[in-house]
Parts: structure tokens; sequence; C-alpha cells
């Protein structure tokens, strides 16, 4: 009990002293009802130590399940702030509502995720605070997960590389000065493989499976399932990362990808372990406004040829990924589909194209290579590029202006 009532007081340790300093501005209007509710549980939180928890989980589903019908009525970027705000402080009640019962702790880690993945930051990015609060009160084989007692052990032999020859490889450079690589390769824009620019960071000597199960496993992510987007059976799920090891990495019954997902905003334990490449700093916009995805899966995961609007560095931290690359000058030839959602992504399968179908393929003269844990790809402004991976993968791009 006593352990209960210190781990509510450190959860409530996050929010303002006082009832009126705990502001509910929101970015922008909502429904004339939503208010009163916020109001509602604003109060519960100051009248006891703990509040009144039925009450509390109450407002706490309100909120969630009306801001839930806004965030789906349209597409994402028409959802307004405001309707985010209203979803994460829906998230964050619930989630108190979870610590003041004296719950088992995961269904609020799950809570606080959802708020994280869908809502927008309140309180100085309190979601993201609390869930480390309750993530180190876990026990341990919930904070990390188990795989069932069935599973094999990911697969670690590793297959044949595709053959790469030698006129079509991509550049290596080790360790280029900032003058070198931005006179070589920013300004013509031409791709290149950098050695030895990460090998400082921790993860290269600390991540592995197991690491990431170990520190993230309790977490829900989104996950793609099937091979690559453009396929017809694509779809997205959240799920913890545990049961994304277990079913898409352990098991591989199917392809499942962690991919293209802000894991280190969610995650800062993870960040700790990555630095933003000094290269970086030639680009015009500030540190804030680089992007930094995960990428993690199994062998076979596919992205599609595609390009990207912003520089982007691939840093390999385990596994090897297989990726060609193109000029935006052979755009012509790669016959981008139609539809505005996939116009940025080539029709053609590049490992077995139809060339009946796309005759013009064959004009493109692409560069390739194996990226290998500890080197980084450069890939320009809308560069195209198709990446397979030919292990269990884990990368971390940066996207930047």
């Amino acid at each position: 009990m006593a352990g209960a009532l210190g781990l509510w007081a450190e959860a409530r340790a996050l929010l303002p002293g006082s009832e009126e300093e705990l502001s509910l501005a929101l970015s922008g209007e909502v429904d004339e009802c939503v208010p009163p509710l916020l109001l509602r549980a604003r109060a519960l939180l100051y009248e006891a130590a703990p509040p009144c928890e039925a009450a509390l989980r109450r407002l706490g589903d309100v909120l969630r399940d009306y801001a839930w019908e806004k965030l789906n009525a349209g597409p994402w970027r028409d959802v307004s702030k405001a309707w985010r705000q209203v979803y994460a402080y829906g998230c964050l009640f619930g989630a108190l509502a979870e610590v003041a019962a004296r719950r088992p702790l995961a269904p609020a880690v799950r809570l606080c995720d959802m708020g994280l993945l869908m809502g927008a930051s309140v309180q100085d990015n309190v979601l993201a605070r609390l869930v480390r609060l309750l993530q180190a009160h876990l026990p341990r084989a919930d904070r990390r997960g188990a795989a069932p007692s069935s599973a094999k052990r990911a697969r670690t032999e590793s297959p044949p590389a595709p053959v790469v020859r030698p006129e079509d490889t991509v550049p290596h450079e080790r360790c280029p000065s900032l003058e070198h690589f931005r006179d070589r390769y920013l300004i013509p824009q031409k791709p290149v493989v950098l050695e030895g620019i990460i090998d400082h960071w921790p993860c290269m000597k600390k991540w592995s499976v197991d690491y990431v199960r170990q520190v993230a496993g309790c977490r829900t992510v989104p996950v793609e399932l099937g091979s690559r987007y453009t396929d017809e059976e694509w779809s997205q799920k959240l799920m913890t990362v545990n049961d994304f090891i277990n079913q898409y990495i352990v098991n591989e019954n199917s392809v499942g990808y962690l991919a293209q997902h802000q894991l280190f905003d969610q995650i800062p334990e993870l960040k700790e372990d990555i630095s933003i490449p000094d290269y970086c700093c030639l680009g015009e916009g500030e540190e804030d406004d680089i992007t930094i995805n995960a990428w993690f899966g199994p062998a076979g995961t596919i992205s599609p040829l595609h390009q990207d609007p912003q520089q982007n560095f691939l840093a390999q931290v385990f596994g090897r990924k297989y990726i060609r690359l193109c000029s935006p000058q052979d755009s012509e030839n790669l016959y981008p589909h139609e539809s505005q959602l996939l116009h940025n992504t080539s029709q053609v399968d590049v490992e077995d194209p139809d060339l009946t179908k796309f005759p013009n393929f064959r004009k493109v003269a692409f560069q390739s290579c194996i990226l290998m844990p500890g080197q980084v790809l450069f890939i320009p402004v809308k560069y195209w590029h198709y990446i397979r991976s030919l292990d269990i993968s884990f990368s971390v791009s940066f996207w930047w202006s």
C-alpha cells in the first residue's frame, strides 16, 4: 500500500502544484461540452490524494472516445491540434486513474503511448515523463516482456547478399572532413557511404534484439504488416514491441516492420545511444528540425523505389541492407504512381522489373551498395532509393534540410 501511494505521489508531482497552475488551454476551438469535462477531471486531481479513480477513469474514457471520433473523421493532416490535445488529456487522466487504483501498470503505460502516438504534447510533454516513471516501476518481466516458451531464438545466419558490380558501387569515404563532404557530395548531390562516423555511438555495442526488448518491450508502437507499402494487403497495427519481436522477428510467420517511426521521441533512453551526424550542420535548418526515425524488422522487408523531400543519412546499427539508388534525372523512366498518395513511388519492382510494361526502366543508371553495420549512407534529396533488408536489421534515418 505504501509503495502504491508512493508511486501516486511521484506521478502527481509531475503536475503543477495547484489546480490553477494546470492550464487546460487548447490550441484551437473544440465542442463546447469538452472544456467542462477537462475542468472536472482537473478538479478531481486536486481534491484528494489519491483521487476518486472511478470518476477520473470515466472522464478519461469520455474524452478519449470523443476526441477519437474527431481524429478519424478525415485525413490526418486536417485534424486540429486542439483535438489531439484533448486526446492526450484523456490518456493522461486515464493513466493517472490506473495509478490511483493501484492496478497493474501495463494498461497505464499503453495509455501514455497512445497519447504520445496520437495526441499532441500537453503540460511540458507530461505523458513522456509519466511513462518513463511508470516503466521504472514495472516488474522486470513486464518491462522487458517475455518470449513465449515455444519460440525459437531469432535467426542469426546470414543469407548470401546480391552481387554488386564494382562499376555500380556507391563510393565509400572514411571520416571525410565537413568541407570534403560538402564539396564532393552535398553540393553536387551525389550519394556516398560514410565509414567510421558512428563507431563511437553506444548503440553499436549495446543494441540487439534482446536489448530492444529489454528497454522497450512493454511500449506500444505502430507496425507495418506486409513486405512493402505498395501491396494491396499492406496494413498497419498498434502492438507492443515485445509482441512485434515475438511475431515477426523470432517466429517470422509473416513480414512486419517497425518503419519510419519516431521511436526516439517516444523512448528517450534509446535516443541517448545515438547522435546527430556532424554533417547535418551543413544544412539550413535547426537541429530541432531534423526528423529521426527508427527502422526495425526481419530480413525481407522492402522499401519500394521512392524519393523523399529531404536529405537523408541512413545509419545501419545491426544487420545488412541491399540498396539501389538512381538520380532524380531518371524520374521519367521510373514510372511513378499517378495517385497523389504514391506519386513519390515507382510502380516498378526493382529486382524483378516488367520490362514489357515499363520498357524505359532499362535506361536507368543505378548505383548499389550493401549497407553494413557501422556504415552511414547519404541519400541526397529526391534521390530515388530501393531498400531490402538482408538480415534482422535496425537502421536510424536522419532527414534534414
